[in-house]
Formats: C-alpha cells, structure tokens, sequence
C-alpha cells in the first residue's frame, strides 16, 4: 500500500516551474493494480520515480508499506565496469536476497549466454533492460513499479514478460505507467490521472481512459 501525505511536486521548463503534483493526498489500495495515466510530460515516470524513492517531493510525504521495488527496467543502478552476473549478485546483497537464486533467476531469465559474464558497459540498451527486468523479477516485492518495460525484447521474449507479469501480480500490487490501454486492461483495475498538476483517482480503470480521452480530445 502507498500513501501520499500532501505530495507536492514542480519541474523547471524554460525558466518556468510547472506543476506535476500538487497536494495529493491519497491511499493506493493494496489489492489493485494501479494505471499511472496522462498525457506525455504529465509527470508520470517522474511520479513512479518518487513511488520507489530515487527521486523525492518538493514537499510533502509518501509512504510505502512493504517493499516496493525500482521501476523495472531501470539500469541506472548497475555498474557498468562489473558483469551481469556480478551486479545480479550485489543487488541480492543490498536487498538481503540470496545471491544464488537472483543469479540463478537472472541466468534463466534475461537469457543473455556468455554477456552475462562481460561487463554491462558492453551491454546494449536492449540488454540492459533484460538484466534490469530479471533482477527486478527475482527480487521478491509486495509492489512492483513498472513504465513502459513489457516492449523489451523479440515476441517470445515479450510473450515470457507477460507470464510473469501475471504471476507476479498474484501475490504482489503493480502499479504501471503505459501508452498501451490493453497492457492496462491486463494488469489494472483502477487508476491515477495526471493533467497539469492534478491527480484524480479512479475506482475503475475504464472510468479513467475515457476521462483521459476527453482531455486528450478536447
């Protein structure tokens, strides 16, 4: 579950501080998956930034009860001079995993063969983001973020995201940021809208598409 207590949150565009969130106060229910949604610079990866704590309000408070992962795919925590395997293993450390299971999880998953062993500056963006989804699938979260990560990879790949998406979703809450409403259908039942610093929750995940339709067509 996720609590915001009076979130307040601004960005600099050209001299000009915009508003991306201003005064949320809200409880994120534990049993639904949450749609992040809104129009293109709306503040949406920046909100599931401030979810997972890499980036913090201007203001405010948001708690989160549980362990809540990174946003998947995020591979700006990996060293680039150590291997796949290596960061695999030391993220295990910091979230007090077992470093054989995340190694042998991420071996399986990210079906990266011998770069797995090279060092991940080597990596393409496409493998980092396999690296960066496994481990994150491998650390065991009662909520899970995730932004635009299920395009990562060929069909069988995305097909083996999508599986375990839905496993994970079982026992764990995703709250996901995506441009694709059925991806949405797939794994929500309510959302979030985000429109120039306001953020309107939504019981039902139809409710909020079509309300985010009229925005979009005026």
């Amino acid at each position: 579950m996720i609590d915001f207590h009076d979130v307040w949150k601004t960005y600099r565009l050209k001299g000009i501080r915009k508003p991306i969130i201003r005064g949320l106060n809200l409880c994120f229910p534990r049993d639904r998956g949450i749609a992040i949604i809104g129009r293109n610079g709306a503040g949406k990866s920046t909100l599931l930034s401030m979810i997972a704590g890499t980036l913090l309000p201007d203001s405010g408070s948001i708690v989160r009860h549980g362990r809540t992962s990174w946003p998947m795919g995020f591979a700006g925590g990996f060293h680039g001079e150590l291997t796949g395997r290596q960061n695999a293993r030391f993220v295990a450390r910091i979230y007090g995993a077992s470093t054989d299971e995340m190694e042998d999880f991420v071996e399986d998953f990210a079906e990266l063969d011998e770069f797995l062993d090279m060092p991940v500056r080597t990596y393409s963006s496409g493998m980092k983001a396999r690296l960066a989804f496994a481990v994150s699938l491998a650390a065991k979260f009662d909520c899970y973020l995730v932004d635009e990560i299920t395009g990562v990879g060929d069909a069988r790949f995305k097909k083996k995201c999508r599986a375990a998406f839905k496993e994970r979703a079982e026992n764990a809450q995703l709250i996901m940021v995506s441009h694709s409403n059925d991806t949405l259908r797939t794994y929500c039942s309510s959302a979030l809208l985000l429109e120039t610093g306001t953020a309107t929750y939504f019981e039902d995940l139809e409710a909020a598409l079509q309300a985010y339709d009229r925005i979009v067509t005026g």
